[in-house]
């Protein structure tokens, strides 16, 4: 049982009436939901999960438990996210080609979604203050094979002059009081406090005037909180409308397992219905609250094309004839997504790390840059070693240089780091599969033992 705070309840009878309130507060002490989402750039496969209880108004989303262990994860074909926090992302209306900036980002799961909406054309940007964190958030948009993305760990101020009305949608999943994790994560309530859920509110007008100027003219806005506070929910939307001139988008979702904004707990704006709010009570996950807003007024052309010409600078970091040579000794032997069709042509060397940059930046460009792109792997002494990444990235298509390990304690020793006895033609790099999940590289010697390219950082 949930030792709930006093003001807290006070508050939520006061709001919400006696009726609901009750049903609210018996719901904080229901089971939490568990659900997954399927990666749609992954080539297609059998999945062991059952897919018979969908998430409403979700594509590809369903109830469900996983394992970090299970090959599924391993290879990114599934990412574990709480239902209602799915939302966000999959109505930010991103599509391929757009610029897309998620800023409060980590670990990862709207940022993986964004980058499937883009099926790797255009431009993600995915930042995260926490340094540790960013680390969380790179391996996961590294296992989903997304190869646009720009990883950044750096402050909102410090990317606002960088990306000044550059983004077409931007996504603020804000940080917050963190209510709507109650019964998820109940060390969350020792910090609750009616200050603390106004000094998030400040926080959030913070990170979000900063938001405000990376947004083009008539581009999307998307806030969302895991909060029921109205102080950081309706009423930083209409901070937004009156103080930056925005427009309050119809999220067109009419569920009736999913309650909609509140007027009166803000400015009584009409418009807040146009919000959305995730209850317990309401069946679907954990606390939510999303809004879809556009900025009003200017012109979006200009820019673009203003942008367009810095695209336009020679690539001070190509590769020498003889670097692309051993690099496509190893990876012209695989079948390449269109992301990697002119890969000699972008393809970059820095510190002997080849990669295809998701974007130039300048050099005086002084952001934490965590990962710029797909990481190809690493040139060495006269031979070239691919990188995980590009292991995840090539598991979007059917390949057939592939050693699938033909048992379970083949598959967790190769996650422990441990070198596997194959029965296999192939030899040199290849991929490694579990139950035709792609999830590794893998070298097989003369001897028909294949050589353990898992990363260290991620063995089990």
């Amino acid at each position: 049982m949930l030792k709930l705070p006093v003001e807290f309840k006070e508050k939520y009878q006061k709001l919400l009436g006696d009726e609901e309130a009750t049903e609210f507060f018996a719901a904080m002490n229901e089971e939490s939901k568990k659900a997954i989402r399927i990666n749609t750039l992954k080539n297609p496969v059998k999945i062991a999960y059952s897919l018979n209880e969908a998430i409403p108004d979700l594509r590809d989303a369903y109830y469900g438990e996983i394992s970090g262990e299970d090959p599924e994860w391993v290879s990114g074909y599934v990412y574990s996210q709480d239902p209602a926090a799915m939302f966000p992302a999959a109505l930010s209306g991103v599509k391929p080609g757009d610029k897309v900036l998620d800023l409060c980002a980590a670990p990862g799961g709207k940022t993986t979604k964004l980058g499937e909406q883009l099926e790797n054309e255009g431009l993600l940007v995915a930042n995260e203050i926490s340094g540790t964190r960013a680390k969380a958030l790179r391996e996961n948009v590294e296992r989903w094979g997304i190869g646009n993305a720009l990883i950044t760990n750096e402050s909102p101020e410090k990317l606002s002059p960088v990306f000044y009305d550059f983004f077409d949608v931007i996504l603020v999943d804000a940080p917050c009081s963190g209510e709507g994790m109650f019964r998820k994560n109940p060390e969350a309530i020792d910090y609750w406090s009616q200050d603390y859920v106004l000094t998030c509110q400040r926080r959030q007008k913070d990170i979000l005037n900063e938001a405000v100027k990376m947004l083009k003219p008539n581009g999307r806005l998307i806030y969302s909180t895991c909060t029921f506070a109205p102080e950081e929910d309706e009423q930083i939307v209409s901070w937004l409308v009156n103080e930056h001139d925005f427009s309050i988008l119809d999220t067109e979702i009419k569920d009736e397992k999913i309650s909609l904004g509140h007027p009166e707990w803000s400015d009584n704006n009409p418009e807040l219905t146009k919000t959305i709010r995730f209850w317990p009570q309401d069946g679907v996950g954990e606390g939510q609250f999303v809004a879809v807003l556009q900025k009003n007024g200017g012109n979006a052309e200009t820019v673009t094309k203003k942008n367009k010409k810095k695209k336009q600078k020679k690539n001070p970091l190509r590769l020498t004839k003889s670097q692309q040579e051993l690099v496509g000794n190893v990876i012209n032997q695989f079948n390449l997504p269109d992301s990697l069709s002119d890969w000699s042509k972008k393809a970059m060397v820095r510190n002997d790390h080849v990669f295809i940059p998701a974007i130039v930046l300048s050099e005086k460009t002084k952001l934490h840059i965590v990962n710029n792109g797909i990481e190809l792997g690493i040139l060495k002494k006269k031979r070239f070693e691919p990188g995980h990444q590009l292991a995840e990235v090539l598991g979007q298509l059917k390949q057939t240089r592939v050693v699938d390990l033909a048992t379970l304690d083949d598959y967790q020793k190769y996650l422990h780091g441990e070198t596997i006895k194959v029965q296999s033609d192939l030899r040199g790099f290849l991929l490694v599969s579990y139950q035709n999940l792609i999830f590794s590289f893998g070298k097989i010697t003369g001897n028909g033992i294949l050589k353990n390219f898992y990363p260290k950082g991620l063995r089990k």
